[in-house]
């Protein structure tokens, strides 16, 4: 068995996401288990932090345990050790970093969304593409608990034909007005000029988990609102919200089926976790959260009858099965790091790449134009 020390460049991942899921959860978790086998080779990740500040860079190299970190992003591109450049920074400065890493010859692997245009990101996954290096976009949400859960029942026919599904999304953030109550998301979210909105943001999510679950999206209709006018920022000073906080979108699919999905910041949840989602099928249904997945087949499907004059006389929770966790499941980030990690060293298949993050920033620029026509939109494909 051979053994390669594989340098990584870590780019922008200061913020919250990218320490907890990228680097904490995903690429030290990977070290600390000791590497990952890719063929006939045990890989460890070396990874070096870059971004602007070297004050929060050295603080969160220190905290743990990460032996390189630098402000000088050319000189880490320029070093053969780095084969992997990963970027978590701020969308409107993703298409810079990544023609950099890719000019370098570097594999290049970013969060979502990939771009601010579909215009930009289908560019670049074609830059990449032309360039030979290996690629790919942060597509979560696919091996979450709850959705392999669906996954398996799906394979094993449970639902018959799938009808519809109905998707849920969201929570309160607090606006940050009152004392006691600070803000549990970054200001930027609601700041259009610097990458925020909840159609950017979700709707790149909504498009690789319906082409792959359900079916491949072929038209939008989408209604797309800021609900919460101002709210206060870090700092506690008020700010206009120039993106918006809610969107309410149906997707069509080349499969038949129809998916409603709605998204907000401005939602009090009573449902079983804060993505949830219904698949209706004719012979069974299921609910589906992040890590929890309960199924109702049609022998058990209660027989309801419309009586608004009574209290209802069924209990809708009942006759509800938990499908059960039958395996471990591990980080979703760290699932994919570690099959692109195979895909970067031993050539193993990768269908998330930068042309399929391009087709969620596709979603969300139609998911728009549909708000601004109120029409239905058709989503062409592009390969």
């Amino acid at each position: 068995m051979k053994t390669k020390k594989l340098g990584i460049i870590l780019n922008g991942v200061t913020g919250r996401m990218g320490t907890n899921q990228h680097l904490v959860r995903s690429i030290l978790a990977i070290r600390d288990q000791g590497g990952v086998m890719c063929g006939d080779t045990l890989v460890i990740p070396d990874p070096i932090l870059t971004g602007r500040n070297e004050d929060k860079l050295r603080t969160l190299a220190g905290k743990h345990g990460v032996e390189r970190f630098s402000t000088d992003l050319d000189a880490a591109l320029a070093d053969p050790h780095n084969e992997i450049f990963f970027d978590a920074s701020g969308t409107p400065y993703r298409i810079g970093f990544l023609e950099k890493a890719i000019a370098a010859g570097k594999h290049v692997y970013c969060e979502k969304p990939t771009a601010v245009s579909f215009e930009e990101a289908l560019r670049i996954a074609e830059v990449a593409e032309e360039a030979g290096v290996k690629n790919g976009a942060v597509q979560d949400k696919l091996w979450l608990p709850g959705l392999r859960k669906y996954q398996l029942l799906k394979e094993q026919g449970f639902f018959g034909k799938i009808l519809s599904v109905r998707g849920e999304f969201g929570y309160w953030v607090f606006t940050g007005e009152h004392e006691g109550q600070p803000i549990q998301r970054p200001s930027w979210n609601y700041r259009s000029e610097d990458g925020g909105g909840m159609i950017v943001d979700m709707h790149c999510h909504w498009r690789y988990v319906i082409d792959n679950l359900f079916g491949n999206v072929t038209r939008v209709f989408c209604k797309a609102a800021t609900h919460i006018p101002e709210r206060f920022d870090e700092s506690g000073k008020p700010f206009a919200c120039t993106a918006d906080d809610s969107a309410y979108a149906l997707f069509e699919t080349d499969t038949g089926i129809t998916c409603q999905f709605n998204s907000s910041w401005n939602v009090r949840v009573r449902r079983d976790d804060l993505f949830t989602m219904q698949v209706d099928g004719t012979e069974g249904s299921a609910i589906v959260g992040l890590r929890k997945c309960w199924a109702q087949h049609q022998s058990v499907t209660p027989r309801p009858i419309w009586n608004p004059d009574i209290d209802s006389p069924i209990n809708y929770y009942d006759r509800w099965t938990e499908v059960p966790d039958q395996l471990n499941f591990d980080n979703a980030f760290k699932i994919q790091w570690e099959l692109f990690l195979k895909h970067v060293v031993n050539d193993e298949p990768f269908r998330w790449t930068l042309r399929e993050g391009a087709k969620g920033v596709q979603l969300a620029e139609l998911s728009w134009k549909s708000h601004d026509t109120g029409a239905w939109v058709d989503v062409p494909g592009i390969g």
